[in-house]
């Protein structure tokens, strides 16, 4: 049983992928805010040529402050702390990028040498989808885990999906046959909200990790970006019936299954008479709980 206290202690790795993994930008911005709010540089980046469809995941261009014009290449980068955080073995280290278009087993050895290189002792996944979640309830988080001594220990559960994944679920493989402990946390962000970032998102998976590894992380401006984002959609909401009765259905849903009261039965009938409501407007897959989204 591998020492989950590592996550806590040791040399935590926090990944996200923008992509498919990354519904309004959520997972990487928490990744962005920690490099962001911690002392951290790269210790390592691979060849976009190597991994990436450039027709897919297209280069950019933007003005430096000089106003130079420069492209702007997709790329994977992993940093680590300047310094050891005080009362930790050595801090948080993290890894950010656009999910690769080829290459994926190889990019994942390449990954994994970093990683020993790096002698990282656990490794948090964070991810986020699309949801029929309210935007004006708290933004549901779940935790789950492919290894059994950290879900003992964290008193977390294991993913059921079944399906497509991405780059993470590669990862993660390959990091627990390696002997590294993983575990991942997806955030739910509400469907109808089409504008990338959630910031509301964002801050709750940061609030998740945090919880975690132990360690107090500086949010920035998350928590005045959160309110603004929220506050924008209750306007847009506001002038716009339908929106408004289809919020307030995703808000009945949640609060019946959020309720202290509710039995599983009950849960269930509700879940049901919501669906019948939305009229043909689509939901999850059957059998899928729409407040818990799946591991990838």
């Amino acid at each position: 049983m591998p020492d989950t206290s590592k996550f806590s202690t040791g040399r935590v790795l926090v990944v996200a992928f923008e992509g498919w993994n990354d519904a309004g930008e959520a997972a990487s911005g928490a990744v962005r805010t920690l490099k962001e709010q911690l002392d951290v540089y790269p210790i390592a980046e691979v060849d976009p040529e190597d991994y990436f469809d450039y027709q897919f995941n297209r280069p950019t261009v933007a003005s430096d402050e000089d106003g130079s014009r420069q492209l702007i290449w997709p790329s994977v980068t992993a940093y680590g702390p300047v310094a050891p955080a005080a009362g930790r073995e050595a801090g948080i280290y993290l890894l950010l990028g656009t999910e690769p278009s080829r290459g994926w087993k190889t990019f994942t050895q390449e990954i994994l040498e970093v990683i020993d290189d790096a002698e990282i002792t656990g490794i948090v996944f964070l991810g986020a989808m699309l949801a029929d979640v309210p935007h004006t309830r708290p933004i549901s988080v779940f935790t789950s885990s492919e290894n059994a001594g950290v879900r003992d220990a964290l008193e977390i559960e294991k993913s059921s999906y079944e399906g497509p994944v991405g780059i993470l679920s590669v990862l993660s493989d390959a990091a627990e046959k390696a002997g590294i402990p993983t575990l991942s946390i997806w955030a739910s962000v509400p469907h109808y909200v089409h504008n990338a970032p959630s910031p509301k998102a964002t801050l709750a998976i940061i609030e998740k990790l945090e919880q975690i590894i132990g360690v107090v992380i500086p949010r920035g401006d998350l928590v005045e970006e959160s309110a603004a984002w929220e506050n924008g959609i209750d306007v847009l909401a506001g002038d716009d019936d339908d929106m408004a009765a289809y919020i307030e259905q995703l808000e009945q849903a949640r609060d019946t299954v959020d309720s202290p009261e509710a039995s599983g039965e009950a849960i269930a009938q509700e879940f049901e008479r919501y669906l019948r409501r939305r009229d043909g407007k689509g939901g999850p897959p059957a059998g899928e709980d729409p407040w818990r989204p799946p591991s990838p």
